[in-house]
């Protein structure tokens, strides 16, 4: 019997509004909190309440046989908690059922671990205690923000105490090996890691609704038929996704929600697999070797590395810009100033300001809430100058105190 993992990612970053040249030196509200509110409502209802109602049916008509993990964001739990308090508690729910595991990330869905070891590491404790806060839970397995992961990130992952920790499954690292097993941290062996199979788990994600794909459409029983053939070689077959695949991103229509109500059925018939938590399989699963991974890889776009995030001058001068106000910001004491400039830590930012073309454009363009990436890297370096400014008057109205003691 070979396990199958499901994993699902879910975030929503806080969108800035439109801040202009003029702006700066005179706003200090940076959120689109409209847009926001209105994004948030309209995915709840396109995937957040219907997905959670199919997932609770589904524990339910499979005797709790039907298992799956969830990483939340702390962005993401404080805009259900301010916009749409149902999808938390449906979450809530889902959780309470025992069927569920919740992964450990980082707060404000970052990528603080390039620029900031301590600033990463303080992001992951703020939101084990959003996690516990929230859902009473303590998460065992680590999953970094858009799965980026490489031997340095397991070895300080591992030093943090965590049982296991997901990445993508990819080509360049495993070679001639299968993603279809538990691994193991080369210099940490007690730390085991559960590997993408990205091309099933994108099959689902991103080919679904692709009528020109020469496999739509997508049923049931042709996905189980590959999970089997998957299971060849292998143990445990790892599909991890966003969970605005359903409903948002592969809308309704499409047959995504009806494909997902049939499979769980479909892939326990005749007892060929079972469902496993991210947890159980690090601890009942051997690890067939160890996973040499020395450069970053991520589940973004064709390369599945960093780049992007990273990879042209407005990306790089920009992770540059907020990282410099880091110690200033946290020299200030001021915990409002320190939650602004974390959100403007989140990828999305940097991800809006991406020049990859080719078959990923279409992808980024679908994310952007900007016409080009230039507009959202001209907008983030605006609120930048008026976070800098902030902070300079800040630190010149305490020099002046000073002064006069």
């Amino acid at each position: 019997m070979v396990s199958v993992c499901f994993y699902f990612q879910v975030h929503q970053p806080d969108r800035l509004r439109d801040y202009r040249f003029f702006d700066i030196g005179r706003s200090p509200f940076y959120l689109d909190d409209r847009n926001n509110d209105l994004i948030f409502k309209k995915v709840a209802n396109k995937c957040y309440l219907p997905m959670t109602r199919l997932l609770k049916r589904l524990i339910k008509q499979t005797d709790g046989q039907f298992k799956f993990a969830f990483s939340f964001s702390g962005v993401f739990l404080e805009q259900a908690q301010r916009y749409a308090p149902q999808v938390l508690e449906a979450f809530q729910e889902l959780v309470a059922s025992g069927c569920v595991e919740i992964l450990s990330e980082t707060y404000y869905h970052s990528l603080s671990f390039l620029y900031s070891k301590e600033e990463w590491k303080e992001q992951i404790d703020l939101h084990k205690q959003k996690i516990w806060e929230v859902f009473g839970e303590k998460p065992k397995v680590f999953r970094n923000t858009e799965l980026i992961y490489s031997d340095w990130i397991g070895e300080e992952i591992s030093k943090l105490g965590y049982e296991g920790i997901l990445a993508e499954g990819s080509d360049d690292s495993l070679g001639w090996r299968s993603p279809n097993y538990v691994y193991a941290h080369p210099k940490n062996p007690e730390l085991k890691l559960l590997l993408k199979n990205y091309k099933l788990s994108d099959d689902i994600a991103f080919r679904f609704s692709n009528q020109s794909w020469g496999e739509w459409p997508l049923t049931t029983e042709k996905f189980a038929n590959w999970i089997d053939n998957a299971s060849v070689d292998g143990s445990c077959i790892n599909l991890f996704m966003d969970f605005e695949t359903f409903g948002e991103h592969q809308w309704d229509k499409s047959g995504i929600f009806e494909f997902m109500r049939y499979l769980p059925k479909e892939l326990l018939k005749e007892g060929k697999h079972n469902f496993i938590l991210p947890s159980e399989a690090i601890n009942e699963l051997p690890a067939v070797g160890s996973y040499e991974c020395p450069n970053y890889t991520s589940w973004a776009d064709e390369e599945r590395d960093i780049s992007a995030w990273n990879s042209n001058p407005m990306q790089k001068e920009a992770f540059e810009k907020i990282y410099s106000l880091e110690n200033q910001v946290k020299e200030t004491g001021d915990a409002n100033l320190l939650d602004i400039w974390r959100r403007l830590t989140t990828s999305d930012h940097f991800y809006y300001m991406c020049t990859k073309n080719y078959s990923d454009g279409d992808v980024h363009k679908y994310f952007s809430p900007y016409d080009s990436p230039y507009d959202g890297y001209i907008n983030f370096m605006n609120v930048f100058k008026d976070l800098e400014l902030r902070l300079a008057r800040s630190a010149n109205v305490v020099e002046r105190l000073n002064s006069l003691v």
